[in-house]
């Protein structure tokens, strides 16, 4: 086995290791991801995950924490500064966590960081974590499936509107293939999403739902239809981050 691609033994001086902090609360991080937020030297955090309540999972007095957020449409560190300050770290034999929120290869960039490492020499783990797409609706009663009822689920990153042209996502095959779609990082463009599922052939009606700060103390979540999607976005200020699941699941 590859110990770089694949993994380190705890027992390694030094390295890297990408956390998945979890959707929000500072508990759902996983048991694995929080030993090596103890063990670490240096911490790069992200705005999502447990990065306010840092301290609730380690001693952050005896580490060096290193805010590398990319904040939507506001402050932020490019990826290459990341990248660099991973490897710098590492290579002056540090323990390195980059802590992120959700997964970290689930709209991430949790892999890029992983093939840097790499590219560098330097043994990496990666520590899944829980993804807001799925753990943010059920937090507020919504399935991704249901038996009986649905049997997929799409997974969906709305930082470009649908008609951007470097978007990859086929929004009328989403609107026909017929099963839950979990929208995350689109609330700027809930509206010209809801558009073009309706223009795919999405029924008006088809229930949604849409919450914010999913799994923590400010949690807010809102039953609405495709149609109203983005109105009730505008109308309750709904503000990142926040999912949205388009889909029979959201009217159960």
């Amino acid at each position: 086995m590859n110990a770089t691609l694949h993994g380190r033994q705890s027992s390694d001086p030094a390295g890297v290791t990408l956390v998945g902090g979890g959707p929000g609360a500072w508990d759902l991080i996983t048991v694995r991801g929080m030993h090596a937020l103890q063990e670490a030297d240096v911490i790069l955090t992200d705005h999502l995950g447990p990065t306010a309540e840092l301290e609730r999972l380690c001693d952050t007095a005896a580490k060096k924490v290193i805010d590398v957020s990319k904040l939507p449409y506001g402050r932020q560190v490019t990826q290459e500064k990341t990248n660099e300050l991973i490897v710098s770290y590492a290579r002056a034999g540090k323990r390195v966590v980059r802590l992120k929120g959700g997964d970290p290869f689930v709209f991430g960039r949790g892999f890029e960081e992983l093939t840097v490492c790499r590219e560098a020499g330097i043994p990496c783990e990666v520590v899944p974590g829980v993804t807001s797409a799925v753990s943010v609706p059920a937090a507020a009663g919504v399935p991704a499936t249901q038996r009986g009822l649905v049997h997929s689920f799409t997974v969906v990153s709305g930082h470009l509107p649908p008609e951007h042209p470097k978007s990859l996502v086929d929004w009328s095959a989403l609107a026909r293939v017929g099963g839950t779609v979990a929208v995350i990082m689109g609330v700027r463009h809930a509206a010209a999403i809801a558009t073009a599922l309706l223009a795919g052939g999405l029924s008006a009606e088809t229930p949604a739902a849409v919450i914010q700060e999913g799994t923590t103390a400010g949690q807010r979540a809102f039953r609405c239809t495709l149609a109203t999607l983005g109105e009730t976005m505008r109308r309750e200020r709904i503000a990142a981050p926040a999912v949205y699941v388009i889909g029979e699941v959201a009217g159960l």
